[in-house]
């Protein structure tokens, strides 16, 4: 079932709103020509799972799929290479991106070259995709744990938060229109972290507290 042309504009534009959040590291890192105080694993982990699920799309044959993680490991990469010139440690950066790179080479051997079966293929990198995403929208519980004891929202982004909500939304539906558990199940944790992120901005109101730097999804 082809799900209504509606739904792929919003799953399209709400997953672009959410990686386009990642602009202002850009800007601060052409602005002061440093990568001080910005994280190089979220731009890592967001590329590999854009460049996982732009596989799925590409065996799935499903557009939206594959020009919403084409935009989106565009820009990782691009934030990756910005982060690599200006960071004073390249040795470690570049270490982790060429294993980003060994991984995705395995991956792709194993995959095109392993499983020969086109269903069995499709499925296991569903799982993958699925598990890897779920992994993503979980990580920063921990930080969460830490504004509750804190009283305090001020690393959080208000505007990532709302972006991941709406994201998170548009793909369960459209996973549950194309009735692909791959899609939907994962995209559930999303929703739900949001909502405890709305809750803790409700719960402890940014206030008057000093600029922060926020927290990656």
């Amino acid at each position: 079932m082809a799900p209504p042309a509606l739904l792929p504009a919003a799953c399209l534009a709400c997953t672009l709103a959410m990686f386009g959040t990642g602009l202002s590291d850009l800007r601060q890192m052409f602005t002061t020509k440093s990568v001080e105080n910005i994280q190089f694993l979220p731009f890592l982990t967001t590329d590999v799972n854009n460049l996982s699920w732009l596989g799925y799309g590409v065996l799935k044959q499903d557009w939206t799929l594959i020009a919403v993680n084409t935009a989106g490991a565009t820009l990782q990469t691009l934030y990756i290479l910005v982060y690599l010139y200006y960071s004073p440690s390249k040795r470690p950066v570049l270490l982790r991106s060429l294993l980003l790179l060994a991984v995705l080479a395995a991956g792709y051997g194993y995959f095109t070259l392993l499983i020969e079966d086109a269903r069995t293929r499709l499925a296991r990198l569903g799982l993958f995709c699925s598990v890897f995403t779920i992994s993503m929208y979980l990580s920063p519980l921990a930080d969460l744990a830490k504004i509750v004891r804190s009283r305090s929202t001020r690393c959080l982004s208000f505007p990532l938060t709302v972006t991941t909500f709406l994201a998170s939304t548009s793909w369960t539906l459209y996973g549950l229109q194309l009735h692909d558990p791959y899609i939907t199940v994962p995209n559930v944790p999303g929703i739900v972290t949001s909502a405890v992120r709305f809750w803790l901005f409700w719960r402890y109101p940014p206030g008057q507290d000093k600029p922060y730097r926020a927290l990656h999804a």
